[in-house]
């Protein structure tokens, strides 16, 4: 096996990360439904489709892992030892159970769309529902707002959005992969990222202050099946 190699299967296996994020998406509208015509209590599928997303996340954080324990031991092996490829494997395999015996499944509930997932399922309930049916008429109004803001367009892409992220800090929205792009373009060349809404005053967006709205894509998804069918 050559480092060719190796780079070529890292790189088919790279494209399992977003199927992965597919995957916890798809989980997570599953649940919404579920959510919003039975009790989370009463539906014991919640529970399942949960343990799912964490399941998902767990897969996520070892093949991120893996990444890094394969990048660490390719760059000790250089053209003075090209014999040393021949014990990668091995090396690659014992870093890798090192590093995830050091991990704990509770920090998985802090990942981004296991957040979403429980924000998502508990604003779907019933309870929930029921409460924002109460006023109808306001609840029709803050939609028109909302969506006249957000538009369910992106500021950067000018484009709907498919994978919409939620600043915390400014409420605005982006497309994950357009705010990534643009935050990590910052930061190479050692500037901070300044939310691309006009007008706002947030001159530092970090990933970390992004969360997944799932609701906004399932509202952008059901306004695109309704332009289809027109």
């Amino acid at each position: 096996m050559s480092l060719t190699a190796v780079d070529g299967i890292l790189s088919s296996l790279k494209s399992c990360l977003t199927e992965i994020g597919t995957g916890m998406d798809i989980v997570t509208d599953v649940a919404m439904d579920l959510a919003e015509v039975q009790d989370e209590e009463m539906n014991p599928g919640i529970s399942e489709l949960e343990a799912l997303v964490l399941d998902f996340a767990k897969l996520e954080r070892e093949i991120n892992y893996f990444f890094d324990v394969v990048k660490q031991a390719t760059a000790e092996v250089t053209p003075q030892q090209p014999d040393a490829i021949f014990g990668l494997s091995a090396r690659v395999k014992e870093q890798l159970a090192e590093r995830i015996a050091q991990l704990s499944d509770a920090d998985l509930h802090n990942h981004q769309k296991v957040a979403a997932f429980k924000e998502s399922v508990k604003n779907s309930l019933p309870q929930a529902n029921q409460e924002s049916a109460g006023n109808m008429e306001e609840l029709d109004e803050d939609i028109a707002v909302t969506q006249s803001q957000v538009n369910f367009t992106c500021p950067l892409t000018q484009v709907p959005m498919v994978n919409p992220m939620k600043n915390k800090k400014c409420s605005h929205h982006y497309d994950e992969e357009a705010i990534l792009s643009l935050i990590r373009k910052r930061h190479s060349q050692k500037k901070m990222c300044r939310c691309p809404v006009v007008g706002c005053g947030n001159t530092d967006v970090k990933e970390s202050d992004l969360v997944p709205d799932q609701i906004l894509r399932r509202a952008i998804q059901n306004k695109s099946r309704e332009s289809n069918k027109r």
